[in-house]
């Protein structure tokens, strides 16, 4: 049998952002640490933040029903550190 377990992260709020860049500088580089599975940040990979984008997930319907509708969220978008990798083929 597979354990499971419920995993629920505080989800930022674009307030919570704000405070905690007030200080930052205007030029420095942000990073993001991805977490190696949930809640887990003592193994990460990093990235660096390129974009913010504002999306619109839509929302399942329940069986029999129409889609509910979209509610616009909000992205940070990652891409690998600047460095020199090896190209993968498909």
């Amino acid at each position: 049998m597979t354990d499971t377990f419920e995993h629920a992260p505080r989800v930022w709020t674009a307030g919570r952002l704000r405070d905690a860049l007030s200080s930052v500088p205007d030029d420095a580089p942000i990073s993001i640490g991805v977490a190696d599975g949930p809640g887990d940040f003592n193994g990460y990979s990093e990235y660096a933040l390129v974009n913010f984008e504002a999306v619109e997930p839509e929302r399942p319907a329940s069986p029999g029903t129409q889609p509910q509708g979209t509610d616009v969220e909000y992205m940070l978008m990652a891409d690998y550190r600047a460095g020199r990798y090896h190209h993968d083929e498909d």
